[in-house]
């Protein structure tokens, strides 16, 4: 009775599927070994997602063992909370989840760390959570996908400008944290990012940001037709890589 009184959301339901979960993971959380959160919704609809069952807000239909409820989120960080140092919450977009607060300020009571995974487009939305003690995530990996102008191709209709002013936002919102504590990730999917592209994505992080590329999968996309292109080849890969590096020295193929 008490979580719910304190939550105070129209849309919390007990029975309601919000994401799925990862029980641990010693890979989604820098340095920790976390529970991982993947929670509903997605204002893109990029053509190489593989997490194609998320970006949808309607999950009513989907195999209730592959999804979890707020309820069985919190409850296995109460049953794990002397294993786990960490949770990890990502989407879809974490950040247009209703649930999104109140998982971070039950993990933050229970004494674990919180890193959050976000496309970098709702700045004053990560704003209110970095303002708030209780909500402010301790570790920020923000994707970078391509140039601004290209951000039409993952289903945004909002103008270059605009796309690159939320962006500008939300990089000089993480500048605020220690460099050990935020990351930028760029998947080299040969349509979006080319080196011109790398070079306009470039401009916009910090001199000493870490930037990790990661190939590109042409399996299970959102956009069937993304898995008939041919992903770069581990050459193409390094030689972009190395040309991020020229840019930003930290930039690394995870």
């Amino acid at each position: 009775m008490h979580r719910q009184k304190k939550l105070s959301l129209p849309e919390y339901n007990a029975h309601h599927p919000v994401g799925t979960l990862i029980k641990t993971s010693l890979v989604d959380f820098p340095g920790r070994v976390a529970a991982a959160v993947f929670l509903c919704g997605c204002n893109l609809r990029c053509p190489y997602c593989y997490n194609t069952e998320l970006v949808s807000q309607n999950n009513q239909d989907y195999n209730s063992d592959e999804w979890v409820t707020f309820d069985q989120i919190i409850s296995h960080l109460q049953k794990r909370k002397n294993v786990l140092s960490g949770l990890a919450v990502s989407g879809g977009e974490a950040l247009l989840s209703p649930y999104l607060t109140p998982i971070i300020t039950e993990a933050k009571q229970l004494g674990l760390k919180i890193k959050l995974d976000t496309n970098g487009l709702f700045p004053q939305k990560l704003k209110d959570l970095w303002l708030n003690p209780q909500t402010r995530p301790d570790y920020i990996a923000m994707d970078i996908k391509t140039a601004p102008e290209k951000y039409s191709l993952l289903g945004c209709s909002d103008s270059a400008e605009k796309i690159q002013t939320a962006l500008s936002q939300t990089i000089s919102l993480m500048q605020t944290y220690p460099k050990e504590e935020r990351e930028w990730r760029t998947v080299l999917v040969p349509s979006l990012v080319k080196q011109e592209d790398i070079s306009t994505m470039a401009s916009l992080l910090p001199p000493d940001a870490a930037w990790y590329f990661a190939p590109f999968r042409n399996d299970h996309c959102l956009d069937p037709s993304y898995e008939k292109m041919q992903p770069y080849t581990e050459t193409q890969m390094q030689q972009l890589v190395t040309f991020a590096k020229t840019l930003r020295p930290n930039a690394t193929l995870r």
